[in-house]
């Protein structure tokens, strides 16, 4: 009998977690210190997928035939990538550049399993509509959203009240862009109907 292959998350994202968790899939996690350095000249856009493929050799020394999946999420607004705040005046500066324009969330993700690997990367374009300084202070105060690219989660309280429109992937901008990772497992011979438990019926 087939067995399915281990799927392995190469990250410690709560988001990432529940997104993979959310669509079906069963899953181990590893974490690892990871220089997330990467060359002055590489494009903007280009960023996040490097990252993942970084994160993914690094991860994959300790693996054997497992599936890994790594990821990374840069912000790119007026061709700057913006990295996770440090402080609260930092998360304040990068909320006023967000406020009333519109920026692209990239997500670069890597998949492998010790024979073949599969990168690639997707984006979605975010429009805030114009953010008063008390909505920003509220949001950062009671938020802290000092782990997230870009310093604002999609899903939070900013989102709802600031995010005006998006143009392509939601999960993209939470972080993991789940549509097309789906498609991808799928030959590593992974899919997630594997993974539900039916109900017996009655």
């Amino acid at each position: 009998m087939n067995s399915t292959p281990l799927l392995i998350l190469g990250s410690n994202s709560p988001r990432r977690k529940e997104i993979l968790k959310e669509a079906g899939y069963h899953f181990s996690t590893m974490t690892l210190d990871i220089d997330e350095n990467y060359p002055d000249s590489l494009p903007k856009k280009s960023i996040a997928q490097f990252l993942s493929e970084v994160k993914n050799k690094a991860y994959r020394q300790s693996l054997v035939d497992e599936v890994l999946i790594t990821a990374d999420t840069t912000v790119i607004v007026n061709d700057q990538s913006l990295e996770k705040a440090r402080n609260s005046k930092e998360a304040v500066a990068m909320l006023e550049k967000l406020s009333d324009s519109f920026h692209e969330v990239v997500t670069g993700y890597c998949i492998s399993n010790g024979q073949k690997t599969r990168s690639n990367f997707v984006k979605t374009t975010v429009h805030f509509k114009k953010l008063s300084r008390r909505e920003i202070d509220h949001y950062i105060e009671v938020y802290q959203p000092f782990d997230k690219a870009g310093a604002y989660g999609i899903q939070e309280w900013i989102g709802m009240i600031g995010i005006s429109k998006i143009e392509g992937s939601y999960f993209n901008v939470v972080g993991l862009p789940i549509f097309e990772i789906s498609e991808d497992l799928k030959k590593f011979g992974i899919d997630p109907y594997r993974s539900i438990k039916r109900k017996k019926s009655s």
